[in-house]
């Protein structure tokens, strides 16, 4: 609700004017401005100090995000090439065992 400073006939006590309030459904009366928001009425150099506070912020919080996200495809990598190793060695015991196999099969007397 909004107060408009216009005095009523009535005062509520005899030194203190009383006020009429407007609910925010009427019009403002002609002149009278409204500001948009607390953060507007700040000086151009408060604006300035706190956008670069917001940036330095938000820079701050992305630098360590960047640094969660290399230590994570670190680990990662590191889990591909342990996998890798493990299928090496695999595959080449595999290997040897069907070179085995060929030679029991292909060499039996028959």
């Amino acid at each position: 609700m909004a107060v408009t400073g216009e005095e009523t006939e009535s005062a509520a006590t005899g030194d203190m004017p009383a006020y009429q309030i407007r609910s925010p459904s009427s019009g403002l009366p002609p002149g009278v401005v409204m500001a948009a928001s607390p953060g507007a009425m700040h000086s151009p150099q408060q604006n300035t100090e706190e956008a670069t506070r917001k940036r330095e912020v938000r820079l701050m919080k992305n630098r360590e995000a960047a640094r969660e996200c290399r230590k994570k495809k670190k680990e990662y990598v590191k889990c591909l090439e342990n996998r890798v190793a493990v299928l090496e060695n695999q595959n080449k015991t595999l290997i040897e065992e069907l070179k085995a196999l060929k030679d029991i099969y292909c060499h039996k007397p028959e």
